[in-house]
């Protein structure tokens, strides 16, 4: 099913949606927590709104002002209370006919997080807790405490 900018929240994941491209920025890069990305933000908008979408990475063919695109495999972030859409690897942006107003023609209304929305924690170490039964590897003995050397007391 296909999203309305209206219609989107925080947090909704694997969404495809037909919007016209408003504006384009130039690609820049920034720095993460995982290291350096390119990201190219733009505002897109339907019948129902407009949004900022992030496309993280880079893009093989640029998005064009006035465009109207499906794109497939995008979530939703909030950032200072305004709901924005994301793309990635995954994402794909194919041209569309569908009918979607003129610039001139599209609200100026942004969707808004809910109040009390706080994001989901992410667990980027993807292991979830610790690993190797717990102890950190090489380190320490099972009992938790430093290694001992051969002939010291305990």
């Amino acid at each position: 099913m296909v999203e309305k900018i209206g219609n989107l929240k925080p947090g909704m994941e694997s969404i495809s949606i037909v919007v016209r491209v408003l504006q384009v920025s130039e690609p820049k890069d920034i720095q993460t927590k995982n290291g350096p990305r390119t990201i190219s933000e733009l505002m897109v908008g339907d019948e129902t709104g407009r949004a900022k979408l992030t496309i993280w990475g880079k893009q093989e063919e640029p998005l064009k002002e006035g465009s109207v695109v499906k794109i497939d495999n995008v979530w939703t972030t909030a950032f200072r209370g305004q709901v924005q859409l994301n793309a990635g690897s995954k994402s794909t942006f194919t041209e569309s006919d569908e009918e979607i107003p003129e610039e001139s023609e599209i609200p100026e209304t942004i969707p808004e997080a809910p109040q009390d929305y706080a994001p989901p924690r992410r667990n980027f170490n993807r292991g979830g807790g610790r690993r190797f039964g717990g102890y950190r590897q090489g380190g320490y003995n099972n009992y938790g405490g430093r290694r001992r050397n051969e002939g010291e007391d305990e």
